[in-house]
Parts: C-alpha cells; structure tokens; sequence
C-alpha cells in the first residue's frame, strides 16, 4: 500500500486563494485608523440618538433658581444662565448639527457625482460650462460664500440646506469628472462600448462604481466642513435658531461667563473637536480601506 503524500509546505491552498484579495471587512479590522474614527464617530452618534433616553432634561426646560450651578448629582455638567442643564442640551445640539451636516451633504453629494461623471464621460460644451462655474464657485472663499447665501436665503436650517446645495457640489462634480476621465480611456470601457452595451450603461453600472470612491471617501470630510460651519453660524446668530440647541450657540452664550464659568463654552467646543476627529480619522480609513490594489 502506497504511503500518501503530503503537500508541499507553502502549496496547500491553491494560488487564488493565495493571492486573494482580503474582504473590505478583514481591511477595515486591521486598520486602526478605520476603527478609532468608526469607535469614536459611533460613540458621538450614539450618543445624540440616544438624547431622549438619557438627557436628564428637557433641552429647553429653564430653572430660574439655579442658574450657573456647576456640576453635581443633579446635573452633570452644571446649568447655564438659564437654569437648562447643560449636559441635556449637549446632546440635543449633537443630535440638531450632525443631523444638518448629514442632510445637507446628501444633495451636493448625488448631484455633483451625477454632473461630474456626466461632464467627464461625454465632454463636449455641457463640461464647459459646467467647469466654468465649478471655476467661480470656487473662486471665493467658502465660509464666506456660505455666510454670504444664508444672509441672502434666510437664517435657520433652510438657509443652511439652501446655501450647501448650491456651493458643495463642486468639490464632489471636480473630483468624479477626473476619475471619469481617466476611467474613459482603459481599455475595459473602449471593450465595453465594442460589445454592444449603451454609453448610459457603460457611464452607469461600470465607470461610475469604479470612480464614486473618492467622493465616497470625501464625504465624511465634508460632513465635518459643514458642521464646523453650522457651528460658526450658530456662533455668528445665523444657523439653527433658539430655543433649539446648536454647539455654536452653546459656545456664544457660554463666552461671556467664561471668566467665572468656562465649561459654558469649552464643553460643547470639545464636542465639536471630538466630532471632526472622529470623521476625519473615519473619512481617512475608508481612504485606506476602499483603496484598488
């Protein structure tokens, strides 16, 4: 009876298994840059979800009789001047801006991919002009343009959604019209269009999966960028309006007690700070992660 024979050392897997690619979910595991912005960002929104549950308060309620009381068993982070508890407002407000930063990215995001991979797929004069205002779009500066629009369009959170639609998708339009463009000339589009397929579908179930990646990746950057405007137009008296809760109204009133009562103001600007970490660090894993090999 023949002995069996082992495998060589090194061969016992067949060479695609090899050389397989991990899944996303392996590289997202071992990527502590993905997993230190995804803990702290969950955490952040978990929290701001969870405000009715574990707010002690109403984030409007007022006490008179306490007002400026620092923290204690009642109140964990003190009172304002107002007498509202503040660690209640904390969460409300996280719950009122990263809801804003959220949706007003959502139109920027669809339509400036949808133009850019247009633009940058046919060409022609629609690219353009299309270019011509991304020019000028960006031309100015982009806290001041938003400041600008929603002195124009009205304050509050449609002025906010208004001024972001019509200026964020340039960024988005820019970035995917180039990965279209180097997409355009492979050769596995040139194979595509030769085998019969429509450039409507060429543009959408081939080149736009293998292009949004970037603005994808870009998201969670500018979900920072428009809550740190959000905040400083709460600051300035022209985003989310009383008696809602806002980071940069908690910080505006806070300023001036910030000699005898500086939590007032250096909580919520914490709670800003974590914020943009959390999704830059987050934005730079997917970075990581969504990268072709």
């Amino acid at each position: 009876m023949s002995a069996a024979i082992s495998p060589p050392v090194g061969l016992t897997e067949p060479e695609n298994e090899v050389n397989r690619r991990p899944s996303f979910k392996s590289r997202a595991l071992h990527s502590p840059t993905f997993m230190s912005g995804a803990i702290l960002t969950t955490t952040i929104v978990a929290l701001a979800l969870l405000a009715p549950v574990i707010g002690r308060y109403s984030p409007v309620a007022q006490d008179l009789l306490h007002p400026l009381a620092g923290p204690s068993g009642a109140h964990w982070l003190g009172t304002d001047e107002l007498g509202r508890d503040v660690w209640s407002r904390l969460l409300y407000a996280g719950r009122t801006d990263l809801q804003v930063g959220v949706l007003a990215v959502l139109f920027p995001f669809a339509f400036g991919v949808s133009i850019g991979t247009v633009c940058g797929y046919f060409g022609g004069r629609i690219d353009s002009v299309v270019m011509r205002i991304v020019d000028v779009v960006l031309a100015f500066p982009f806290y001041v343009l938003i400041i600008a629009l929603v002195f124009v369009v009205g304050v509050g959170t449609h002025g906010i959604y208004i001024a972001f639609g019509l200026t964020d998708w340039v960024i988005y339009a820019r970035t995917t019209r180039s990965g279209t463009m180097v997409a355009r000339s492979l050769d596995w589009v040139a194979a595509a269009e030769g085998g019969g397929l429509s450039r409507m579908r060429v543009l959408w179930r081939h080149i736009l999966p293998n292009t949004i990646t970037q603005a994808v990746v870009y998201v969670m950057s500018d979900i920072v960028l428009v809550i740190l405007a959000v905040v400083t137009l709460g600051y300035l008296g022209l985003g989310i309006q009383p008696p809602a809760p806002d980071w940069g109204s908690m910080i505006s009133d806070g300023q001036s007690f910030i000699q005898t009562n500086q939590w007032l103001a250096a909580i919520p600007g914490l709670a800003v700070v974590l914020t943009g970490i959390g999704l830059s660090l987050l934005g730079d894993g997917l970075a990581d992660v969504m990268r072709p090999e």
